[in-house]
């Protein structure tokens, strides 16, 4: 779960992160009280979970609180990169002497925490890392012994930091690798983090994505950061239902269990609709290893209530599940839900009891089910009935 700008500096003060003062509002009459709670210069932040808000004119200096008014009218309601602004940060102002970046991550490929870190901070990190490489450098953490002040120094000299700020930079890069550690995050990252003409170390923008899979357990507070309004319907349903569901852009809806297969379909099933007019997934849906008629039921609904799907691929392997199981869940999920299941499902099952699964469904002869022998087949098969 990425967090907004506002939810990340309230997390950042949590663990003691020097950050300035920050108010959210809704409207502009929110926005010129905060503005006047504040005092003196402040900047009106749009508060949306994309990049590039600047250039699109989701932030704007205000001096007086009249023109902090003013800026929020100009920003609440503005679409950036598809994202509409309803809400937005009043933040102090800062007299900015030096901007810097500093992130720590989470290095899949390597099995380890990488710290990314720069002198040259404000612009957009992937922009830097191909203009500039020798600018960003790459540290590795350890994740057992992580970002102590050993460590913070050591990125801090590796990112060409002066001396005279080795000291009180790497004090702030401890506090940020306890926010990562601390609430379980996969991204903590300060863009900019910048020394103010007064020589204070402050995180100006903060972005924190955190771990959903230890939310319920370890962090069931960050509930409460969750922005369901925002969230896509569809997948709030599917979560709900305990579905492993991404909303994709396409036309033909997919089932699999394990996600492997599913990412394998996905591909089939997106060169397949280069013959049939173009046509793609419309989803990743992995329903794991069980396929109960429920189960199935609940994924069917998921994808079926998308206007956007013409038609879906069902493609289970049977293995711990057997094939006649989930023939008998595709069957009871039909029935469960009636008239609103109205578009084509192609069923490849494969593996354990397949002539058993094929069996039950080719008995069952429902007129929206098409038995495909193979994965191929049955990705051509709906990307044809997606076309059509």
């Amino acid at each position: 779960m990425d967090l907004y700008e506002y939810q990340a500096r309230d997390v950042f003060e949590k663990y003691g992160v020097p950050v300035l003062a920050g108010i959210v509002a809704d409207t502009p009459e929110e926005v010129k009280a905060a503005a006047e709670k504040i005092g003196g210069v402040v900047v009106v932040k749009a508060q949306v979970k994309t990049g590039g808000r600047g250039k699109a004119g989701g932030v704007k200096v205000a001096k007086t609180p009249d023109e902090a008014y003013e800026a929020a009218k100009a920003i609440l309601g503005l679409d950036i990169k598809g994202h509409v602004v309803k809400r937005v940060m009043v933040a102090q102002g800062a007299r900015i002497a030096e901007e810097f970046y500093f992130s720590v991550l989470l290095d899949r490929a390597n099995r380890s925490y990488l710290s990314l870190c720069s002198v040259e901070g404000g612009m957009e990190i992937e922009q830097l890392a191909v203009e500039k490489p020798e600018a960003l450098a790459r540290v590795e953490v350890n994740p057992l012994t992580g970002i102590d002040k050993e460590k913070a120094v050591e990125i801090a000299r590796a990112a060409n930091f002066p001396e005279d700020l080795v000291e009180k930079v790497s004090d702030v890069f401890v506090k940020l690798f306890e926010v990562y550690k601390g609430e379980d995050a996969t991204l903590v990252e300060v863009n900019p983090l910048v020394r103010t003409e007064d020589g204070d170390i402050i995180a100006l923008d903060g972005k924190v994505t955190l771990d959903d899979n230890a939310s319920e357990i370890r962090h069931p507070e960050h509930e409460e950061l969750e922005d369901k309004d925002a969230a896509d319907p569809l997948e709030a349903k599917a979560k709900k239902s305990g579905l492993n569901y991404v909303k994709l852009d396409g036309e033909v809806g997919i089932i699999g269990n394990g996600a492997g297969l599913v990412m394998s379909t996905l591909d089939v099933v997106a060169y397949a609709g280069e013959k049939h007019g173009g046509v793609k997934p419309a989803n990743f849906l992995d329903i794991g290893g069980g396929a109960s008629a429920e189960v199935m039921a609940n994924g069917l609904d998921v994808i079926l209530g998308d206007p956007q799907v013409k038609s879906v691929f069902v493609n289970v392997f049977g293995g711990i599940t057997a094939c006649d199981a989930v023939a008998n869940g595709i069957k009871g999920a039909l029935e469960t839900l009636g008239a609103t299941a109205s578009k084509p499902l192609v069923v490849r099952l494969d593996g354990n009891r397949v002539d058993e699964g094929r069996a039950i469904l080719a008995e069952y002869a429902h007129p929206l089910v098409t038995l495909a022998s193979t994965m191929d087949e049955g990705a051509d098969k709906a990307a044809e009935l997606a076309n059509a």
